[in-house]
């Protein structure tokens, strides 16, 4: 039988490839019963990400999300924790909308007093099973595709707060910066970066060398970068020489992260 999180990520594969599914044939599928397999579409119909029918479900509106999200699931998983352990009790931070960034908030638990300002909705599913995590949703406009808020509401919502740390997405980062697709994206990330005492870039390592429509940050920008190992040494170094820290998450150990500083004479 597999485990929850792997059978939740079963699932919402299953909605992303087929748009819907039976109960029926996902219990026979993963050899559980009908009554697990519900409990696991309450679960997820809990958290936003898919709608119960009779005998099934169906995504949400959060479709693209659901195609993303399995991606790169480990890495970006290791990126997040890594992000959470930034966090102290009664941190002020700010989280910018993304399959990677959304996931910090599950690694909160047993932080005390934080104070989280985010525009995206998939941060405000996890927080809410949070008791001691403040959440402030930024309001504006609802951008189906990337599951945030955006425009001038929630751009005036992030210029109302000042946050010590500011976890953010991007489409694509090389060493001419951040970019994304998505303009009105690029627009909170700016804003949420001219209100915090860090910018820290969350992106895997499939997302280096991908340039998107709208350049948002240029590296220099940037407090640092949390990423995974898929780097190579040459790019690493590249981006150290413009990044004060660049963080790199590894597979191999509890402890999953190892620093490397810009003015460090070697990589390690």
């Amino acid at each position: 039988m597999p485990e929850r999180g792997d059978r939740d990520q079963y699932v919402l594969g299953v909605l992303a490839r087929n748009g819907s599914l039976s109960v029926a044939a996902l219990a026979k599928e993963l050899g559980v019963s009908d009554v697990t397999v519900r409990s696991t579409l309450r679960s997820l119909e809990a958290r936003g990400l898919l709608t119960r029918t009779w005998g099934g479900a169906k995504p949400t509106s959060i479709q693209n999300v659901l195609e993303r999200a399995p991606q790169h699931r480990d890495e970006k998983d290791l990126i997040a924790r890594a992000a959470a352990d930034m966090i102290v009790d009664f941190d002020t931070v700010f989280i910018e909308a993304g399959t990677t960034t959304a996931q910090v908030v599950r690694h909160l638990g047993g932080r005390v007093g934080v104070q989280i300002v985010t525009n995206s909705t998939l941060v405000f599913t996890y927080a809410r099973q949070i008791p001691d995590i403040d959440v402030i949703l930024t309001g504006g406009r609802f951008h189906r595709e990337s599951e945030s808020l955006v425009g001038l509401v929630a751009l005036r919502g992030i210029r109302g707060f000042n946050a010590r740390l500011a976890f953010v997405g991007t489409d694509g980062f090389s060493r001419r910066g951040i970019t994304t697709q998505f303009a009105e994206g690029a627009e909170v990330i700016t804003a949420m970066a001219a209100h915090a005492e860090q910018t820290w870039l969350l992106a895997d390592s499939s997302k280096y060398a991908c340039t998107g429509f709208v350049s948002v940050l240029g590296l220099d920008e940037l407090a640092g970068i949390i990423t995974d190992e898929g780097l190579d040494a040459d790019t690493r170094r590249g981006l150290r020489a413009a990044v004060p820290h660049v963080r790199v998450v590894e597979n191999n150990s509890r402890d999953t992260s190892a620093w490397i500083n810009s003015r460090d004479p070697e990589d390690r």
